[in-house]
């Protein structure tokens, strides 16, 4: 099996979230490599509506694979402006390209810089052990 991948240029959560800050200061969000490896095959994602605001910290959404459910939890505070709707079709993308078109949500944060708080790629590898 090859190494799981951890873009350099993303944020981290520890609870295996990555977050991209994108160029309109939205926040686009995902699992990363190793929640996907460890769920397994993702059948189902159940996402938050677009309008809905979360916190920090709060579950928001879940994804279900052949092996078990676990929740998706906000790095960030702030106001969902997007989410995957690919995901309802296609929630193997999940597996196949968690950093791409496996992406689940954007939220508009409520601070700005509030993404720079989180863990960089050296602090998540460390978390990994």
């Amino acid at each position: 099996m090859s190494e799981l991948e951890y873009p350099q240029d993303l944020r981290y959560t520890a609870e295996h979230e990555w977050v991209r800050v994108r160029p309109d200061g939205a926040v686009r969000i995902g699992i990363t490599s190793f929640a996907q490896d460890a769920l397994g095959d993702v059948v189902y994602v159940s996402l938050p509506a677009v309008g809905s605001s979360v916190e920090a910290g709060d579950s928001c959404g879940e994804v279900e694979s052949t092996k078990s459910v676990s929740d998706i939890y906000a790095p960030l505070s702030g106001e969902i402006v997007a989410v995957n709707e690919t995901l309802d079709s296609a929630p193997e993308l999940v597996n196949t390209d968690p950093y791409g078109e496996g992406w689940m949500y954007e939220v508009k944060p409520a601070e700005a810089g509030a993404a720079d708080s989180l863990l960089d790629l050296a602090a998540y590898r460390d978390l990994l052990g």
